[in-house]
């Protein structure tokens, strides 16, 4: 990878309610690509994907060590504001999860507003255009702007939880299976998007299905056990992967 890393990760491990979920993961992701973490269930993925922006410091029983910078910041030093954190990895989960009260343009514009983002209204108006026209969603949106976000369809309701995230200028957006519970063209429509984002963040995928990995990502880590068994381009590992495991999985004799 000859690109500079955004994040890197360092012996990271995290044992929930006493049971090791990483064992020490070493990982670095570079800037302005479509990373993938893949693997079959109960690898860690997940696990991963939310110690990078301290998500995980909401569950109980949480013990994490080893490192994890982005974009220079320490993320698990003392000192570091994990509120921070969050504004500078977004994150994208499994079932989109729009705040139901709240209009499609409240709910792009609360992230902004409550961290004083912006100084004006017509510079908050300006930002949620801007979030929607990135996610895809702007087009389909603009007449209806203060109807309830729970109104729009499951697809729109995922393309508004990526608006919401890009509003908040984050450097890296964290995306959790983001198109399992989506039909199929509202998952093009994802991946479409996913594409595109690379032109202005980093993107960390996790998946459970390598189709979709060698459709948009640019690397892909492979995850076994709470370990990264192997890290390459899409063309490696996808056509000369190194280690036995992967090639099982991409091949799918591996679930």
């Amino acid at each position: 990878m000859s690109r500079d890393p955004i994040i890197i990760i360092n012996d990271l491990r995290v044992r929930i309610g006493g049971k090791e979920i990483l064992k020490g993961v070493n990982l670095k992701v570079p800037k302005n690509c479509v990373f993938t973490i893949m693997g079959p269930s109960g690898s860690g993925k997940s696990t991963l994907l939310r110690s990078i922006n301290r998500i995980l410091d909401l569950y109980d029983d949480v013990e994490v060590s080893g490192d994890v910078v982005v974009d220079g910041v320490s993320v698990y030093d003392p000192k570091t504001d994990p509120i921070y954190v969050r504004r500078l990895v977004g994150m994208v989960f499994q079932i989109p999860n729009p705040l139901p009260h709240l209009t499609i343009y409240e709910n792009v514009a609360l992230g902004p507003k409550i961290n004083r983002l912006v100084r004006s209204r017509r510079e908050l108006d300006e930002l949620v255009r801007w979030a929607l026209e990135k996610a895809y969603l702007w087009d389909e949106v603009k007449d209806r702007l203060h109807v309830p976000a729970v109104k729009l369809s499951g697809g729109q309701q995922q393309r508004l939880c990526i608006a919401r995230a890009l509003a908040m200028r984050p450097k890296v957006i964290l995306m959790d299976e983001p198109t399992s519970n989506l039909d199929p063209v509202a998952t093009s429509k994802i991946e479409e998007l996913i594409i595109e984002l690379k032109n202005y963040l980093t993107v960390v995928l996790v998946t459970h299905n390598p189709f979709q990995a060698s459709r948009v990502s640019d690397y892909v880590a492979f995850m076994y056990d709470g370990t990264i068994l192997e890290v390459g381009s899409v063309d490696e590992i996808f056509t000369k992967p190194k280690n036995k495991y992967t090639e099982m999985y991409v091949t799918g004799r591996m679930g």
